[in-house]
C-alpha cells in the first residue's frame, strides 16, 4: 500500500515505515504530524483511489528530525560590467517517519 501526499508545493509517494524529508513542519521531534492533502491511493489489493476518495484518506507520521538541505549557490553575472552578486541559500527540512495510511 502507498499514497501520494502534497506538501510544500511538492508531492511525494510515500509507504508505511519509510522515512521522507519533507520542508520545515512546525512541531517538535518526537510529535505527530497528519497529512490531509492525498492525491492519491494504492490499496494491497491493488485498487487505485483517487478524487474523492483520495480526499478523505489521511497519511499520519512521526517527526524524526529538523535538518538542513545542501548549500545552493546562485550567481548572478553581467557581462560588460563589474556586476557579480553571489547568493546561497540551504532549505530547511524534516524528516517525517511514515506510520498509517488511513482509508476513511
Amino acid at each position: 500500500m502507498y499514497a501520494v501526499i502534497r506538501s510544500g508545493g511538492k508531492q511525494y509517494r510515500v509507504e508505511p515505515g519509510q522515512t521522507i524529508e519533507v520542508e520545515l513542519l512546525e512541531g517538535k521531534v518526537g510529535g505527530k504530524v497528519t497529512f490531509d492533502e492525498v492525491v492519491t491511493v494504492r490499496t494491497d489489493d491493488k485498487k487505485i483511489l483517487g478524487g474523492e476518495q483520495a480526499a478523505k484518506a489521511k497519511v499520519t507520521g512521526k517527526i524524526v528530525k529538523h535538518l538542513r538541505g545542501p548549500k545552493l549557490k546562485v550567481l548572478k553575472f553581467k557581462t560588460g560590467g563589474q556586476y557579480k552578486i553571489q547568493r546561497g541559500h540551504r532549505q530547511g527540512l524534516t524528516a517525517v517517519q511514515v506510520g498509517d495510511i488511513q482509508i476513511a
